[in-house]
């Protein structure tokens, strides 16, 4: 992986969560409602042609018609996946990625939200993220701390953001947003 370009491994890292949820569930269909939820929560923040790509992977396609009027973000993440699904030792680590609110915090607020209304899946999943969070230091492993607060209930952004910094505080704050909105409905 260290071979890539500088930005075609920010891309992965920041994409590493979603990438290995899609390689993971099309081996794995009990993790497809999980999927679909943050595919939901993609489609919903501007992915829709990333999502109907990958919907289109989760249906069998591995054609290179899927790479076709891609974004070089887009094309970037759908390679990820087919590589992945060829060699799950080529996916990225998300214990590299980044906190980036606006990518990160709808999906791992659907699968709280799933989690916390009893939903194994969701839970098995959460857990996993949260170990490979904790592996990457600084926020990244206080967030795995607190996702069993958040599952368990507990709301309090000064509870929940203790210790974080800046970028913490605003994957923590925007993951609150959307748990709050996903209560509404």
């Amino acid at each position: 992986m260290s071979s890539l370009p500088d930005k075609q491994q920010q891309i992965l890292d920041v994409h590493a969560s979603l990438i290995n949820m899609v390689v993971h569930a099309s081996h794995d269909p009990q993790l497809r409602p999980q999927l679909s939820q943050v595919l939901k929560a993609s489609a919903d923040n501007g992915w829709q042609n990333l999502v109907l790509r990958i919907y289109k992977i989760m249906d069998g396609e591995r054609s290179d018609a899927l790479l076709k009027d891609l974004d070089e973000e887009d094309e970037i993440i759908i390679k990820a996946i087919l590589r992945g699904l060829q060699d799950p030792s080529t996916l990225p680590d998300p214990s590299q990625a980044k906190a980036n609110p606006t990518m990160a915090a709808p999906g791992i607020a659907h699968m709280i939200h799933q989690a916390s209304s009893g939903n194994t899946q969701a839970l098995t999943l959460l857990s996993h993220m949260a170990e490979q969070m904790s592996l990457a230091g600084g926020d990244m492993t206080l967030l795995s701390a607190i996702i069993k607060k958040m599952i368990d209930g507990e709301r309090n952004p000064d509870v929940l953001c203790k210790g974080m910094g800046a970028q913490g505080e605003s994957l923590v704050n925007s993951i609150l947003e959307e748990l709050a909105r996903l209560q509404l409905h």
